[in-house]
């Protein structure tokens, strides 16, 4: 429920290639559904539903072209500035299964977090901030993540951060909020075959299969 493999619209996948490449890597790891999810970013990234609905059709002929079948929709993950936040007043979001999935600045702590979460939910979306553990100022307040949670925002890990590929603070902050039960979608975040060598790395990871033998994901009800 969490990726970057349409071509060519944010820094996944760069063309349809690759992005055939990583489907049928996924495949191959026993994925049987994928949802895209493109970054949205005012500075950067400026895609509408429109281009990422564009990509999505585009990679999905050439999937049917190669017989390759796996199931695929698409979304978007949302940067947290003034253009999600007109997005979000107009209702212009993809959404999957009504979750909004939404991440935050890596550097500066967000002072209005509790107010977007409260917008989305008031829109009508369920809140799902995109791998809590990469965001070092929360690292040792992890009680903060439990105020998140009250709030009504669920919490997405990416499971490579398992692994120590983000560093191991990461990989420490992400085990504490498995141990806590903080967990409710697991995500690859897989934009290039680097990801994908770390995924399979962390399906073999104690606490990911711990996580996933308790059956309370929301992957599967998606």
């Amino acid at each position: 429920m969490h990726s970057h493999i349409l071509p060519g619209i944010d820094d996944g996948a760069k063309t349809l290639e690759e992005s055939v490449s990583l489907v049928l890597r996924l495949k191959q790891l026993g994925y049987s559904k994928l949802i895209a999810s493109p970054h949205i970013m005012g500075d950067y990234y400026r895609n509408t539903p429109y281009t990422i609905n564009k990509a999505l059709q585009q990679l999905q002929e050439e999937l049917n072209r190669r017989n390759i079948n796996i199931e695929i929709q698409a979304a978007a993950e949302y940067y947290l500035d003034e253009f999600f936040e007109t997005n979000l007043s107009k209702n212009n979001v993809l959404t999957f299964s009504g979750y909004l999935l939404f991440e935050l600045s890596y550097i500066n702590t967000p002072h209005n977090l509790k107010e977007i979460v409260s917008e989305i939910r008031d829109k009508g979306y369920s809140p799902v901030l995109a791998h809590p553990e990469r965001y070092p100022y929360y690292h040792n307040t992890l009680d903060f993540y439990e105020e998140i949670k009250s709030w009504g925002c669920q919490l997405q890990l990416n499971t490579i951060s398992l692994t120590g590929y983000y560093g191991k603070n990461i990989q420490k902050t992400a085990d504490n909020l498995i141990a806590r039960g903080l967990i409710d979608f697991i995500g690859t975040d897989a934009h290039h075959h680097r990801h994908l060598d770390a995924l399979e790395k962390s399906l073999t990871s104690p606490r990911l299969r711990s996580l996933i033998a308790e059956e309370k994901l929301l992957n599967k009800v998606l």
